[in-house]
Protein backbone atom coordinates (compact mmCIF):
# COMPACT_ATOMS: atom_id res chain seq x y z
CA UNK A 1 0.00 0.00 0.00
CA UNK A 2 2.72 2.76 1.04
CA UNK A 3 4.56 1.66 -2.67
CA UNK A 4 0.97 2.53 -4.73
CA UNK A 5 1.05 5.86 -2.98
CA UNK A 6 4.35 6.68 -3.33
CA UNK A 7 4.19 5.84 -6.98
CA UNK A 8 1.11 8.03 -7.22
CA UNK A 9 2.33 10.83 -5.59
CA UNK A 10 5.50 10.67 -8.02
CA UNK A 11 3.06 10.76 -10.87
CA UNK A 12 1.82 13.20 -9.18
CA UNK A 13 4.37 15.50 -9.27
CA UNK A 14 5.66 14.63 -12.43
CA UNK A 15 2.77 15.85 -14.11
CA UNK A 16 2.54 19.01 -11.96
CA UNK A 17 6.33 19.76 -12.85
CA UNK A 18 5.35 19.13 -17.01
CA UNK A 19 2.03 21.53 -16.38
CA UNK A 20 4.13 24.36 -14.52
CA UNK A 21 7.18 24.05 -17.30
CA UNK A 22 5.35 23.67 -20.24
CA UNK A 23 2.42 26.54 -20.41
CA UNK A 24 0.31 28.71 -18.32
CA UNK A 25 -3.13 27.88 -20.20
CA UNK A 26 -4.73 31.28 -18.83
CA UNK A 27 -2.42 34.17 -19.06
CA UNK A 28 -3.55 37.40 -17.66
CA UNK A 29 -4.77 39.93 -20.22
CA UNK A 30 -3.05 43.53 -20.10
CA UNK A 31 -4.97 46.16 -21.79
CA UNK A 32 -1.80 48.14 -22.53
CA UNK A 33 1.09 45.92 -23.83
CA UNK A 34 3.61 46.68 -26.53
CA UNK A 35 3.23 43.76 -29.45
CA UNK A 36 5.47 44.05 -32.26
CA UNK A 37 7.20 42.04 -34.87
CA UNK A 38 10.01 43.07 -37.37
CA UNK A 39 9.42 42.74 -41.13
CA UNK A 40 13.03 42.13 -42.74
CA UNK A 41 13.92 43.30 -45.75
CA UNK A 42 16.96 42.80 -46.12
CA UNK A 43 17.94 40.01 -48.91
CA UNK A 44 14.25 39.75 -48.88
CA UNK A 45 14.05 37.68 -45.01
CA UNK A 46 10.14 38.89 -44.95
CA UNK A 47 9.21 41.12 -47.65
CA UNK A 48 9.50 41.32 -50.68
CA UNK A 49 9.20 37.89 -50.93
CA UNK A 50 11.28 38.28 -54.25
CA UNK A 51 13.03 41.37 -54.72
CA UNK A 52 11.48 40.54 -58.75
CA UNK A 53 8.35 40.46 -57.46
CA UNK A 54 6.03 42.91 -59.31
CA UNK A 55 4.06 45.51 -57.34
CA UNK A 56 0.80 44.30 -56.83
CA UNK A 57 2.32 40.85 -55.37
CA UNK A 58 4.49 43.00 -53.11
CA UNK A 59 1.24 45.18 -51.86
CA UNK A 60 -0.53 41.83 -51.30
CA UNK A 61 2.11 39.66 -49.79
CA UNK A 62 2.65 42.92 -47.28
CA UNK A 63 -0.95 42.81 -46.64
CA UNK A 64 -0.69 39.56 -45.75
CA UNK A 65 1.49 40.31 -42.75
CA UNK A 66 -0.71 42.58 -41.47
CA UNK A 67 -3.30 40.62 -41.38
CA UNK A 68 -1.70 37.48 -40.12
CA UNK A 69 -0.44 39.74 -37.26
CA UNK A 70 -3.67 41.57 -37.05
CA UNK A 71 -5.42 38.43 -36.13
CA UNK A 72 -2.95 37.46 -33.23
CA UNK A 73 -3.23 41.32 -31.84
CA UNK A 74 -0.06 42.51 -32.64
CA UNK A 75 0.33 46.21 -32.41
CA UNK A 76 3.41 47.60 -33.92
CA UNK A 77 5.50 46.60 -36.83
CA UNK A 78 8.94 47.21 -37.22
CA UNK A 79 10.11 47.69 -40.89
CA UNK A 80 13.23 48.03 -42.82
CA UNK A 81 13.62 50.15 -44.76
CA UNK A 82 17.51 50.97 -44.96
CA UNK A 83 19.49 48.29 -44.83
CA UNK A 84 22.61 48.53 -46.68
CA UNK A 85 23.25 52.52 -47.35
CA UNK A 86 19.81 52.12 -50.05
CA UNK A 87 16.59 53.08 -49.15
CA UNK A 88 12.46 51.75 -49.64
CA UNK A 89 11.09 55.20 -50.48
CA UNK A 90 12.64 57.93 -53.33
CA UNK A 91 15.15 60.24 -51.74
CA UNK A 92 18.44 61.73 -53.06
CA UNK A 93 20.55 60.40 -50.39
CA UNK A 94 20.70 56.87 -50.99
CA UNK A 95 19.62 54.90 -54.31
CA UNK A 96 15.89 52.56 -54.36
CA UNK A 97 16.96 49.22 -52.70
CA UNK A 98 18.05 46.25 -54.97
CA UNK A 99 15.68 43.89 -52.43
CA UNK A 100 12.72 46.07 -53.85
CA UNK A 101 13.24 46.01 -57.29
CA UNK A 102 15.61 43.93 -58.33
CA UNK A 103 18.29 46.39 -59.55
CA UNK A 104 19.83 48.89 -57.06
CA UNK A 105 18.87 52.35 -58.16
CA UNK A 106 15.95 51.24 -60.31
CA UNK A 107 11.99 52.86 -59.02
CA UNK A 108 9.30 50.68 -58.57
CA UNK A 109 7.13 49.80 -62.16
CA UNK A 110 4.81 51.08 -61.71
CA UNK A 111 5.96 54.32 -59.72
CA UNK A 112 4.85 54.30 -55.93
CA UNK A 113 5.97 55.70 -53.12
CA UNK A 114 6.63 52.29 -51.21
CA UNK A 115 7.00 54.06 -47.57
CA UNK A 116 4.35 56.37 -47.79
CA UNK A 117 2.04 53.14 -48.73
CA UNK A 118 3.05 51.00 -45.84
CA UNK A 119 2.56 53.57 -43.36
CA UNK A 120 -1.08 54.14 -44.67
CA UNK A 121 -1.85 50.29 -44.82
CA UNK A 122 -0.43 50.27 -41.37
CA UNK A 123 -2.39 53.13 -39.95
CA UNK A 124 -5.39 51.82 -41.29
CA UNK A 125 -4.79 48.48 -39.43
CA UNK A 126 -4.06 50.17 -36.26
CA UNK A 127 -0.67 49.01 -35.83
CA UNK A 128 2.45 51.63 -35.23
CA UNK A 129 5.07 52.01 -37.85
CA UNK A 130 8.39 52.20 -36.63
CA UNK A 131 11.00 52.87 -39.25
CA UNK A 132 13.83 50.44 -38.80
CA UNK A 133 17.28 51.52 -40.08
CA UNK A 134 20.75 49.93 -40.33
CA UNK A 135 22.90 52.68 -40.16
CA UNK A 136 26.48 51.79 -39.92
CA UNK A 137 26.42 48.51 -42.32
CA UNK A 138 26.72 49.66 -45.88
CA UNK A 139 26.83 46.89 -48.34
CA UNK A 140 26.29 42.85 -47.98
CA UNK A 141 29.37 41.83 -49.61
CA UNK A 142 32.23 42.84 -51.44
CA UNK A 143 30.39 42.39 -54.82
CA UNK A 144 30.49 46.25 -55.61
CA UNK A 145 28.99 45.71 -59.10
CA UNK A 146 25.52 45.52 -57.71
CA UNK A 147 25.54 49.26 -56.20
CA UNK A 148 23.96 52.22 -57.89
CA UNK A 149 26.27 55.17 -59.09
CA UNK A 150 24.44 56.83 -56.23
CA UNK A 151 25.30 55.12 -53.79
CA UNK A 152 27.90 56.46 -51.17
CA UNK A 153 30.03 53.41 -51.55
CA UNK A 154 30.96 55.37 -55.04
CA UNK A 155 30.12 58.93 -53.69
CA UNK A 156 32.25 58.91 -51.04
CA UNK A 157 34.91 56.09 -50.73
CA UNK A 158 36.25 57.51 -47.65
CA UNK A 159 34.00 57.17 -45.53
CA UNK A 160 34.03 53.53 -45.54
CA UNK A 161 35.87 50.65 -43.88
CA UNK A 162 36.48 47.17 -45.62
CA UNK A 163 35.85 44.04 -42.68
CA UNK A 164 34.42 40.73 -42.63
CA UNK A 165 32.77 40.97 -45.59
CA UNK A 166 31.19 44.18 -46.00
CA UNK A 167 31.67 47.82 -46.25
CA UNK A 168 30.99 49.59 -43.59
CA UNK A 169 30.27 53.85 -42.76
CA UNK A 170 32.86 54.82 -40.37
CA UNK A 171 31.59 55.97 -37.42
CA UNK A 172 34.32 58.26 -36.69
CA UNK A 173 34.10 60.60 -39.05
CA UNK A 174 32.04 63.91 -38.08
CA UNK A 175 30.74 64.19 -42.13
CA UNK A 176 29.31 60.27 -41.64
CA UNK A 177 27.52 61.16 -38.44
CA UNK A 178 25.73 64.69 -40.11
CA UNK A 179 24.92 62.51 -43.45
CA UNK A 180 23.14 59.56 -41.29
CA UNK A 181 21.87 62.02 -39.57
CA UNK A 182 20.51 63.93 -42.54
CA UNK A 183 18.86 60.44 -43.81
CA UNK A 184 16.86 60.01 -40.47
CA UNK A 185 15.98 63.80 -40.66
CA UNK A 186 14.56 63.57 -44.12
CA UNK A 187 12.03 60.34 -42.91
CA UNK A 188 10.91 61.68 -40.08
CA UNK A 189 10.28 64.93 -42.29
CA UNK A 190 8.33 63.78 -45.01
CA UNK A 191 6.76 60.25 -43.62
CA UNK A 192 4.16 59.87 -40.88
CA UNK A 193 6.26 57.56 -38.66
CA UNK A 194 5.37 56.55 -35.22
CA UNK A 195 9.54 55.64 -34.46
CA UNK A 196 12.82 55.45 -35.73
CA UNK A 197 13.96 52.32 -35.09
CA UNK A 198 18.13 51.06 -35.10
CA UNK A 199 19.34 47.48 -34.22
CA UNK A 200 21.80 46.13 -33.09
CA UNK A 201 24.48 46.88 -36.14
CA UNK A 202 26.87 49.46 -34.47
CA UNK A 203 30.76 48.51 -34.74
CA UNK A 204 30.18 45.21 -36.57
CA UNK A 205 30.40 42.08 -34.44
CA UNK A 206 33.96 41.14 -34.36
CA UNK A 207 36.20 39.04 -36.16
CA UNK A 208 38.83 36.44 -35.11
CA UNK A 209 41.95 37.80 -36.77
CA UNK A 210 40.54 40.71 -38.49
CA UNK A 211 40.85 44.42 -37.69
CA UNK A 212 38.15 47.14 -38.42
CA UNK A 213 40.98 49.92 -39.16
CA UNK A 214 39.83 53.21 -38.20
CA UNK A 215 43.48 53.79 -37.25
CA UNK A 216 44.21 56.76 -39.12
CA UNK A 217 40.72 57.99 -37.58
CA UNK A 218 41.61 57.49 -34.35
CA UNK A 219 44.91 59.24 -34.96
CA UNK A 220 43.09 62.54 -35.66
CA UNK A 221 39.94 62.63 -33.67
CA UNK A 222 41.25 60.35 -30.19
CA UNK A 223 41.70 62.75 -28.21
CA UNK A 224 43.56 61.19 -25.45
CA UNK A 225 40.73 58.58 -25.12
CA UNK A 226 41.80 54.82 -25.22
CA UNK A 227 40.19 52.95 -28.52
CA UNK A 228 37.34 51.33 -26.76
CA UNK A 229 36.28 54.61 -25.05
CA UNK A 230 36.47 56.79 -28.31
CA UNK A 231 34.29 54.11 -30.47
CA UNK A 232 32.12 54.23 -27.63
CA UNK A 233 31.96 58.22 -27.84
CA UNK A 234 31.76 57.91 -31.64
CA UNK A 235 28.56 55.97 -31.08
CA UNK A 236 26.93 58.36 -28.13
CA UNK A 237 27.81 60.85 -30.26
CA UNK A 238 25.49 59.72 -32.93
CA UNK A 239 22.46 58.48 -30.75
CA UNK A 240 22.63 61.71 -29.29
CA UNK A 241 22.60 63.69 -32.43
CA UNK A 242 19.33 61.50 -33.75
CA UNK A 243 17.81 61.90 -31.17
CA UNK A 244 18.03 65.76 -30.68
CA UNK A 245 16.92 66.15 -34.26
CA UNK A 246 13.67 63.70 -33.91
CA UNK A 247 12.65 65.78 -31.26
CA UNK A 248 12.89 68.94 -32.91
CA UNK A 249 11.16 67.83 -35.78
CA UNK A 250 8.49 66.05 -34.40
CA UNK A 251 8.49 65.34 -30.64
CA UNK A 252 5.93 62.92 -30.57
CA UNK A 253 8.38 60.36 -33.24
CA UNK A 254 9.97 58.02 -30.65
CA UNK A 255 13.40 56.92 -31.24
CA UNK A 256 13.80 53.38 -30.20
CA UNK A 257 17.02 50.66 -30.56
CA UNK A 258 17.39 47.05 -29.99
CA UNK A 259 20.51 46.03 -29.14
CA UNK A 260 22.22 42.85 -28.44
CA UNK A 261 20.94 40.88 -25.80
CA UNK A 262 24.02 41.21 -22.99
CA UNK A 263 25.59 45.07 -21.69
CA UNK A 264 28.30 42.91 -20.14
CA UNK A 265 29.50 39.50 -18.39
CA UNK A 266 30.03 39.72 -14.74
CA UNK A 267 32.64 38.00 -15.13
CA UNK A 268 34.60 41.24 -16.50
CA UNK A 269 31.91 44.34 -14.69
CA UNK A 270 30.25 42.99 -11.46
CA UNK A 271 27.14 45.02 -12.97
CA UNK A 272 26.82 42.77 -15.66
CA UNK A 273 24.84 40.01 -16.33
CA UNK A 274 24.98 36.11 -15.30
CA UNK A 275 25.98 35.01 -18.60
CA UNK A 276 28.89 33.57 -20.85
CA UNK A 277 28.38 36.00 -24.36
CA UNK A 278 31.48 35.46 -26.66
CA UNK A 279 30.94 39.14 -27.72
CA UNK A 280 28.59 41.97 -25.70
CA UNK A 281 27.72 45.63 -26.17
CA UNK A 282 29.98 47.09 -24.10
CA UNK A 283 33.40 45.48 -25.52
CA UNK A 284 32.68 44.33 -28.59
CA UNK A 285 29.62 46.55 -30.24
CA UNK A 286 30.68 49.50 -28.69
CA UNK A 287 27.48 50.68 -27.73
CA UNK A 288 26.25 51.42 -24.47
CA UNK A 289 22.75 51.14 -23.82
CA UNK A 290 23.01 52.61 -19.96
CA UNK A 291 24.35 55.60 -21.37
CA UNK A 292 21.76 56.15 -23.72
CA UNK A 293 19.06 55.43 -20.75
CA UNK A 294 21.01 57.50 -18.12
CA UNK A 295 20.55 60.70 -20.35
CA UNK A 296 17.24 59.75 -22.16
CA UNK A 297 18.50 59.76 -25.82
CA UNK A 298 16.05 57.14 -26.56
CA UNK A 299 12.60 56.39 -25.80
CA UNK A 300 12.80 53.09 -25.66
CA UNK A 301 15.22 49.84 -25.77
CA UNK A 302 14.42 46.47 -27.46
CA UNK A 303 17.24 44.02 -25.68
CA UNK A 304 17.35 41.20 -28.39
CA UNK A 305 16.91 38.29 -25.71
CA UNK A 306 16.88 35.29 -28.46
CA UNK A 307 17.88 32.44 -25.96
CA UNK A 308 15.43 30.23 -24.36
CA UNK A 309 14.68 30.43 -20.80
CA UNK A 310 17.32 28.19 -19.36
CA UNK A 311 19.97 28.50 -22.04
CA UNK A 312 23.16 27.31 -20.24
CA UNK A 313 25.16 30.81 -21.07
CA UNK A 314 22.36 33.47 -21.60
CA UNK A 315 19.50 32.50 -20.08
CA UNK A 316 16.33 34.73 -21.61
CA UNK A 317 14.99 34.19 -17.84
CA UNK A 318 18.41 35.49 -16.01
CA UNK A 319 18.35 38.43 -18.61
CA UNK A 320 15.19 39.45 -18.53
CA UNK A 321 15.45 40.59 -14.75
CA UNK A 322 19.18 42.11 -15.47
CA UNK A 323 17.16 44.57 -17.87
CA UNK A 324 14.06 45.06 -15.58
CA UNK A 325 17.09 46.43 -12.79
CA UNK A 326 19.12 48.09 -15.04
CA UNK A 327 16.37 50.09 -17.08
CA UNK A 328 15.87 53.77 -16.07
CA UNK A 329 13.68 56.89 -18.03
CA UNK A 330 12.98 54.30 -20.96
CA UNK A 331 10.34 51.68 -22.27
CA UNK A 332 11.43 48.38 -22.16
CA UNK A 333 10.56 45.67 -24.49
CA UNK A 334 11.94 42.31 -24.70
CA UNK A 335 13.55 41.10 -28.38
CA UNK A 336 12.32 37.37 -28.95
CA UNK A 337 13.61 35.22 -31.42
CA UNK A 338 10.75 33.60 -32.93
CA UNK A 339 12.79 32.43 -35.91
CA UNK A 340 14.42 29.66 -33.92
CA UNK A 341 11.06 27.75 -33.47
CA UNK A 342 11.54 23.95 -34.37
CA UNK A 343 14.87 25.44 -36.11
CA UNK A 344 17.66 25.79 -33.55
CA UNK A 345 20.18 23.15 -31.86
CA UNK A 346 19.09 24.41 -28.60
CA UNK A 347 16.26 21.59 -28.33
CA UNK A 348 13.80 23.79 -25.78
CA UNK A 349 12.84 25.37 -29.01
CA UNK A 350 10.82 22.73 -30.26
CA UNK A 351 8.20 23.18 -27.55
CA UNK A 352 5.90 25.21 -28.40
CA UNK A 353 5.07 26.80 -25.05
CA UNK A 354 8.48 28.51 -25.15
CA UNK A 355 7.60 31.39 -26.61
CA UNK A 356 4.34 31.90 -24.02
CA UNK A 357 6.32 30.78 -21.31
CA UNK A 358 8.21 33.86 -22.48
CA UNK A 359 5.65 36.39 -22.57
CA UNK A 360 4.15 34.87 -19.20
CA UNK A 361 7.60 35.59 -17.71
CA UNK A 362 8.41 39.25 -19.04
CA UNK A 363 4.41 40.32 -17.99
CA UNK A 364 5.64 39.38 -14.54
CA UNK A 365 8.10 42.52 -14.44
CA UNK A 366 6.26 45.88 -14.44
CA UNK A 367 8.78 48.13 -15.75
CA UNK A 368 8.99 45.73 -19.21
CA UNK A 369 6.02 46.53 -21.25
CA UNK A 370 5.95 44.12 -23.53
CA UNK A 371 7.81 42.15 -26.38
CA UNK A 372 9.16 42.27 -29.91
CA UNK A 373 9.61 39.62 -32.02
CA UNK A 374 12.17 38.45 -35.04
CA UNK A 375 10.86 38.36 -37.94
CA UNK A 376 7.44 38.11 -39.65
CA UNK A 377 7.46 34.89 -41.40
CA UNK A 378 8.51 32.76 -38.16
CA UNK A 379 4.49 32.96 -37.72
CA UNK A 380 3.20 33.51 -41.02
CA UNK A 381 1.47 30.03 -42.00
CA UNK A 382 4.05 28.81 -39.95
CA UNK A 383 4.18 27.49 -36.65
CA UNK A 384 0.26 26.56 -36.04
CA UNK A 385 0.98 25.13 -32.86
CA UNK A 386 2.35 28.56 -31.27
CA UNK A 387 0.35 30.30 -32.75
CA UNK A 388 -2.95 28.89 -31.66
CA UNK A 389 -1.36 29.20 -28.13
CA UNK A 390 -0.78 32.64 -28.19
CA UNK A 391 -4.50 33.26 -30.08
CA UNK A 392 -6.41 31.16 -27.19
CA UNK A 393 -4.23 32.92 -24.22
CA UNK A 394 -1.21 35.31 -23.91
CA UNK A 395 -2.89 37.58 -26.75
CA UNK A 396 -6.92 36.69 -26.79
CA UNK A 397 -7.41 40.49 -26.42
CA UNK A 398 -6.46 43.57 -28.29
CA UNK A 399 -4.19 45.76 -26.80
CA UNK A 400 -2.74 49.19 -26.96
CA UNK A 401 1.03 50.32 -26.81
CA UNK A 402 1.97 51.71 -23.55
CA UNK A 403 2.24 55.14 -23.44
CA UNK A 404 6.74 55.31 -23.39
CA UNK A 405 7.79 57.71 -19.99
CA UNK A 406 8.66 61.15 -21.51
CA UNK A 407 5.29 61.27 -23.28
CA UNK A 408 2.36 60.83 -21.03
CA UNK A 409 -0.08 63.49 -20.47
CA UNK A 410 -3.72 64.12 -20.35
CA UNK A 411 -5.43 64.18 -24.09
CA UNK A 412 -8.21 67.18 -23.35
CA UNK A 413 -10.23 66.23 -26.43
CA UNK A 414 -12.84 63.65 -25.91
CA UNK A 415 -14.72 62.55 -29.02
CA UNK A 416 -18.52 63.06 -30.06
CA UNK A 417 -20.89 61.18 -32.36
CA UNK A 418 -22.94 62.69 -35.06
CA UNK A 419 -25.59 60.67 -37.29
CA UNK A 420 -26.07 57.70 -35.07
CA UNK A 421 -28.27 55.45 -36.96
CA UNK A 422 -28.95 51.96 -35.84
CA UNK A 423 -30.91 48.59 -37.79
CA UNK A 424 -30.99 44.84 -37.43
CA UNK A 425 -27.87 44.25 -38.88
CA UNK A 426 -25.31 47.36 -37.19
CA UNK A 427 -24.98 50.54 -35.30
CA UNK A 428 -23.26 53.67 -36.64
CA UNK A 429 -22.50 57.43 -36.22
CA UNK A 430 -19.61 59.61 -36.89
CA UNK A 431 -16.54 61.09 -35.36
CA UNK A 432 -15.43 64.53 -36.66
CA UNK A 433 -11.13 65.16 -35.74
CA UNK A 434 -11.49 66.86 -33.03
CA UNK A 435 -10.32 71.00 -33.13
CA UNK A 436 -7.31 72.10 -31.78
CA UNK A 437 -5.62 68.49 -30.97
CA UNK A 438 -3.42 66.06 -32.68
CA UNK A 439 -4.97 62.62 -32.81
CA UNK A 440 -4.63 59.08 -34.98
CA UNK A 441 -6.98 56.74 -33.86
CA UNK A 442 -10.56 56.43 -32.43
CA UNK A 443 -11.38 53.62 -29.98
CA UNK A 444 -14.48 51.79 -29.56
CA UNK A 445 -15.66 49.80 -26.69
CA UNK A 446 -18.30 47.53 -26.48
CA UNK A 447 -20.09 44.72 -24.65
CA UNK A 448 -22.49 41.84 -25.78
CA UNK A 449 -23.70 41.95 -22.11
CA UNK A 450 -25.88 44.55 -20.43
CA UNK A 451 -23.22 44.98 -18.17
CA UNK A 452 -21.64 48.59 -17.69
CA UNK A 453 -19.05 49.18 -20.96
CA UNK A 454 -15.45 49.20 -19.35
CA UNK A 455 -12.81 50.71 -21.31
CA UNK A 456 -10.05 49.22 -19.51
CA UNK A 457 -10.75 45.67 -20.34
CA UNK A 458 -9.14 44.66 -23.26
CA UNK A 459 -11.75 42.19 -23.67
CA UNK A 460 -14.42 44.91 -25.01
CA UNK A 461 -11.97 46.78 -27.28
CA UNK A 462 -14.51 46.40 -30.67
CA UNK A 463 -11.76 48.09 -32.85
CA UNK A 464 -9.13 50.48 -33.73
CA UNK A 465 -9.65 53.33 -36.34
CA UNK A 466 -6.85 55.97 -38.08
CA UNK A 467 -8.19 59.16 -39.32
CA UNK A 468 -7.36 60.03 -42.88
CA UNK A 469 -5.91 63.25 -42.60
CA UNK A 470 -8.56 64.97 -40.31
CA UNK A 471 -11.83 63.83 -42.06
CA UNK A 472 -14.90 62.38 -40.12
CA UNK A 473 -14.17 58.68 -39.18
CA UNK A 474 -17.44 56.56 -39.60
CA UNK A 475 -17.79 53.75 -37.21
CA UNK A 476 -19.69 50.96 -38.44
CA UNK A 477 -20.66 47.96 -35.09
CA UNK A 478 -21.89 44.77 -36.22
CA UNK A 479 -25.12 44.07 -33.81
CA UNK A 480 -23.66 40.92 -32.78
CA UNK A 481 -20.95 43.26 -30.94
CA UNK A 482 -23.33 44.67 -29.03
CA UNK A 483 -26.00 41.97 -28.46
CA UNK A 484 -28.10 43.42 -25.83
CA UNK A 485 -26.21 46.41 -24.79
CA UNK A 486 -27.59 49.38 -26.80
CA UNK A 487 -24.50 51.56 -26.26
CA UNK A 488 -20.79 51.61 -26.83
CA UNK A 489 -17.97 53.64 -25.55
CA UNK A 490 -15.38 55.86 -27.95
CA UNK A 491 -11.86 57.33 -27.12
CA UNK A 492 -8.89 59.12 -28.63
CA UNK A 493 -5.98 57.70 -29.03
CA UNK A 494 -3.04 60.74 -29.34
CA UNK A 495 -0.26 60.85 -32.11
CA UNK A 496 2.05 60.03 -28.01
CA UNK A 497 -0.13 57.20 -27.41
CA UNK A 498 -2.35 58.64 -25.00
CA UNK A 499 -5.97 57.56 -24.62
CA UNK A 500 -8.61 60.64 -23.77
CA UNK A 501 -11.12 60.16 -21.27
CA UNK A 502 -14.21 57.97 -22.99
CA UNK A 503 -17.90 59.39 -24.04
CA UNK A 504 -20.37 56.63 -24.36
CA UNK A 505 -22.57 56.20 -27.03
CA UNK A 506 -26.34 55.11 -26.90
CA UNK A 507 -28.87 54.07 -29.34
CA UNK A 508 -31.39 53.58 -28.15
CA UNK A 509 -32.19 57.52 -27.37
Amino acid sequence: MKNRKHTLLLILFFLLSFSIGNAQTSATNPKNEFRAVWIATVVNIDWPKMSTDNVAKQKADYIEILEAYKKLNYNAVIVQIRSVGDAFYPTQLAPWSRFLTGKEGQAPKPYFDTLAWMIAETHARGFEFHAWMNPYRATMDYNTALLSPQHDFFKYPEWMIKYGGKYYYNPALPEVQNHLTAVVEEVVTNYDIDAIHFDDYFYPYKIKGELFDDTDSFKKYGDGLDLADWRRKNVNDFVKSVSISIKKIKPWVQFGISPFGVWRNKSVDSRGSETESGQTNYDDLFADPLAWMENKWIDYLVPQLYWSMDHPKASYSKLLRWWSENSTNTAIYIGNGSYKINTDSDKRWNNPYEIPNQIDITRSYKNIQGNAFFSAKSFLNKNQSVTRLLENNQYKYPALPHVVPNFVKKVIAVPRANALVKNSISSSFYVPYPENSQVRYVMVYGSTSETQIDVNDPSQIINKIAFNEKNPVEIVIPTYKLDKNNSCAITFIDFYGNESEAAFVNFTL
